[in-house]
C-alpha cells in the first residue's frame, strides 16, 4: 500500500501568483496554482494526507492589508483559501506571531485543518496551539504526525508576542512525543517548520543556535519515517540517514510528495520524496473567484499615490546598492531615525526583489521593498559593539578573481541578503582584502573617531535588536525604547508629513580592496 504526503510551507499569503512589485503579473507560484496543482494530485493518487508546513499567515502585502489597514480580528480571506483546500494538518511558523497570539488563536478556530506543534508551551508547559501531535487511520493503518516549529521563532518574532508561552527543541520535544506515539502508531512522519543546520555530509552550513535542528533531529532520533521541514525556504527533496525529506521552497512554489510504501505488517519498506513544480498549473478558478474581491481592493490601496520625489530613488542592481549606498536606503535610515530620535542607524536591502521607489511613492513600492513587518528599537552600546556588528555584515563580501562579490555563505543553503546591514549617522570603510574580523578600517561619528567604551545609541529593527542574524552584542537587555509599529507603516506616517522627498545619497560608507 502506498500513503502520500503532500506538503506546502512558508507561502506566507501568498495567494495569487504576483510579488505585487507590478499589478496583474502572473509568476510560478502562489496558492491558487498549488490548489490546482493538489486537486490534480489527489485525483491520481491513493492514500492522501496534505499538510501545509507554516508561515501561511504573514509576508504578502494582502496579509498586512487585511491584519493591519483593515484591522480584521483574523486572516479571514486567507482562512477561506486553505479552508477551500481541504488541508489536513496545519503546522505554526515563526511568522505565525507576527500579527499578534489573539490573532493567531482566531486563525486555529476558523481553520478547518488540524494544528499541530508540541515544541510551543503554555505555562503548564502544555501544548499551547492544537495538540503535539495526532495519529490518524489509513486503510488500518495507524500513522502519527507530529508539529515542530523553529525555535527561532523567539527572535523573529515581534516584542511582547510571546508572552507566557517557552519553546523548547524541537529535538527535545521528538524525543519525548516520538516513543509515545509508536505506542499506537506503525508509522511516523515529523512536520518540523525549520531547516538543516548541516549538510548531508554532516558539515554546518550555519551557526547552531537552535534554529534550524533537522539533521540532528534525525540523527538522534529513531523512529522517524519521513521529515518534512520549511523556514529557510530551500527547494529540497531526497533522504538523509534514509529518512524521505521535503522542504518546499516558498510562496507555493512547490508541493512535496512523499511516498511511502508499506507492508502487510504496516511496515515501510521503501519510500521517495519528490518536488512539483506548481508553476505550470493554472489558478483555480472557484477559490480565486471567493478572493478576488480583496485581492483588488488590496490593488487600489497599494497604487495610491503618497509623495513625490525630488530625484530618483529607484535602482536595479541590488549589489551595486549593498556596495555604494542609494536615495533609498539612505530614505529608510532617515525615517528610522526620525520615529526614534537617534542619529545612528542600520537598515539592510532584504532581498533582490528590492527596486527602490517610483515617482510617485506609493504603498506598492513601500509593501514590496519594506517586506518584513518589523517595528524599530533603540539599543546603547558601546564603540567596540558598534564595530564588531559592522564587521559581522562585512562577511557579506569576498573576492574572486580580483572581484568583490557576495560571500557565498549568504546565498547557500538560504539567501540572506537581511543579515547585511548598512549603517547610517557614522561613517566607515571595510576593507574586503583584509581577513574577516578585521575589515573594518575607520568609524568615525560627528567627525571623530569612535572609541572602544563610547556609549551610542542605534535604531535597528526587532528582530537584529534581539540578536537575529547571529548578531550577539545585541540583545534584549540593551533595549532602551521600542515602538511596535510596522515599518511600513512608519514609512507611510512618514509621507504624510513630507510630501516631497529629495533623493539624497552622502556616500558614508566605501566598500573597498587593496
Amino acid at each position: 500500500m502506498k500513503i502520500n504526503i503532500l506538503t506546502t510551507s512558508d507561502t506566507h499569503g501568498f495567494i495569487f501568483p504576483t510579488n505585487y512589485v507590478k499589478n496583474n503579473e502572473e509568476m510560478p507560484f502562489g496558492m491558487l496554482k498549488v490548489a490546482s496543482c493538489l486537486k490534480d494530485l489527489k485525483n491520481k493518487l491513493d492514500n492522501v494526507v496534505t499538510i501545509d508546513n507554516g508561515d501561511f499567515l504573514e509576508g504578502s502585502p494582502l496579509a498586512y492589508y487585511i491584519a493591519k489597514v483593515l484591522n480584521q480580528t483574523s486572516p479571514k480571506q486567507i482562512d477561506d483559501v486553505f479552508n477551500l483546500m481541504d488541508y489536513d494538518y496545519g503546522i505554526l511558523g515563526n511568522h505565525e506571531f507576527n500579527y499578534g497570539i489573539n490573532y493567531l488563536k482566531n486563525t486555529i478556530k476558523e481553520s478547518n485543518r488540524k494544528f499541530l506543534c508540541a515544541n510551543i508551551l503554555n505555562e503548564k508547559d502544555e501544548p499551547a496551539f492544537g495538540t503535539a501531535y495526532n495519529i490518524k487511520s489509513i486503510n488500518g493503518v495507524k500513522v502519527g504526525f507530529l508539529g515542530l516549529t523553529t525555535q527561532g521563532t523567539n527572535k523573529w518574532a515581534n516584542y511582547g508576542n510571546l508572552n507566557g508561552l517557552k519553546i523548547v527543541s524541537a529535538v527535545q520535544a521528538a524525543k519525548k512525543y516520538i516513543p509515545i506515539m509508536k505506542k499506537e502508531a506503525d508509522v511516523i512522519i515529523v512536520s518540523y517548520h525549520g531547516g538543516f543546520e548541516r549538510d548531508l555530509k554532516g558539515n554546518l552550513t550555519e551557526k547552531f543556535s537552535g534554529e534550524n535542528e533537522s539533521y540532528q533531529l534525525l540523527k538522534e532520533v529513531k523512529g522517524i519515517d519521513a521529515l518534512i521541514t520549511g523556514h529557510q525556504h530551500r527547494k529540497m527533496s531526497g533522504k538523509l540517514f534514509g529518512v524521505p525529506i521535503v522542504q518546499e521552497g516558498r510562496r507555493g512554489q512547490y508541493v512535496g510528495k512523499i511516498t511511502l510504501n508499506v507492508n502487510k505488517e504496516h511496515k515501510v519498506t521503501s519510500s521517495n520524496a519528490e518536488l512539483i513544480s506548481t508553476g505550470d498549473y493554472t489558478l483555480d478558478a472557484r477559490i480565486k473567484k471567493q478572493v478576488i474581491p480583496i485581492q483588488n481592493q488590496l490593488n487600489q490601496w497599494l497604487d495610491k499615490p503618497l509623495a513625490k520625489i525630488d530625484g530618483c530613488m529607484k535602482f536595479s542592481n541590488p549589489f551595486e546598492v549593498r556596495l555604494n549606498k542609494n536615495s533609498f536606503i539612505q530614505f529608510v535610515q532617515k525615517v528610522q531615525m526620525d520615529k526614534m530620535g537617534v542619529d545612528i542607524s542600520a537598515t539592510a536591502l532584504f532581498n533582490n526583489e528590492a527596486h527602490g521607489f517610483e515617482n510617485p511613492i506609493t504603498m506598492r513600492n513601500i509593501i514590496t521593498n519594506y517586506v518584513y513587518p518589523n517595528s524599530l528599537s533603540v539599543l546603547e552600546i558601546n564603540g567596540s559593539e558598534l564595530k564588531k556588528a559592522i564587521e559581522i555584515s562585512a562577511n557579506y563580501f569576498a573576492v574572486d578573481n580580483n572581484k568583490i562579490i557576495v560571500n557565498p555563505n549568504f546565498l547557500y543553503p538560504k539567501a540572506r541578503h537581511y543579515n547585511y546591514d548598512m549603517y547610517e549617522g557614522i561613517d566607515y570603510t571595510i576593507n574586503v582584502s583584509k581577513p574577516v574580523g578585521e575589515r573594518v578600517e575607520k568609524i568615525t561619528y560627528h567627525g571623530k573617531n569612535i572609541t572602544k567604551n563610547q556609549k551610542l545609541k542605534i535604531v535597528l529593527n526587532q528582530y537584529r535588536a534581539s540578536g537575529g542574524g547571529h548578531f550577539p552584542m545585541f540583545n534584549d537587555a540593551k533595549v532602551i525604547k521600542s515602538d511596535p509599529t510596522p515599518m511600513s507603516q512608519v514609512i507611510a506616517e512618514y509621507l504624510k508629513y513630507h510630501k516631497l522627498i529629495k533623493a539624497e545619497n552622502n556616500h558614508n560608507f566605501k566598500i573597498i580592496k587593496k
